[in-house]
């Protein structure tokens, strides 16, 4: 099995890139391209290199671990937060649909408003109140592009 990794540098990628290892061929990235095997595009602001990467690895699972993480910078930089959480993950799932391949994505509790004191379902409403949670939500949402795909809403 091939896994195309995004997100290499960051926690959450860095501890998948260990224990996906044994599950077959891992193929890591993250958004520094001299950091990259073979000048692949892990830069989730390069929308045509993510999709070309994709098309060249030829994965069996795509697993993104990307995003912009900064919750109050999101707020100053609407658009670049768009582009990272929402248009590069829906990419991906294009891409992914075309090969028929899975798509593991990761989000956020921040698609929800916070309300209540229950564990949230992935049934429930959600109502983000940052721009953060809502390109978040528009990522989950073009998602719907890969019939085979998981989310992982995590905190």
């Amino acid at each position: 099995m091939k896994i195309l990794l995004f997100g290499r540098g960051g926690q959450v990628g860095w501890e998948l890139q260990r224990s996906l290892s044994v599950l077959g061929e891992v193929v890591a990235l993250d958004f520094h391209a001299s950091a990259n095997p073979d000048g692949l595009c892990g830069d989730f602001s390069d929308l045509p290199g993510l999709a070309k990467t994709v098309r060249l690895v030829k994965p069996d699972v795509i697993v993104n671990a990307a995003a912009h993480t900064a919750v109050d910078k999101a707020e100053s930089e609407p658009a670049f937060a768009r582009t990272l959480n929402a248009l590069a993950p829906g990419v991906l799932a294009v891409e992914a649909q075309a090969l028929g391949a899975w798509l593991v994505h990761y989000s956020t509790e921040y698609v929800f408003d916070g309300s209540g004191d229950a564990p949230w379902r992935e049934t429930d409403a959600t109502g983000p109140l940052s721009v953060y949670g809502q390109t978040k939500l528009e990522g989950e949402q073009l998602l719907a592009a890969c019939a085979k795909h998981l989310i992982f809403r995590t905190s």
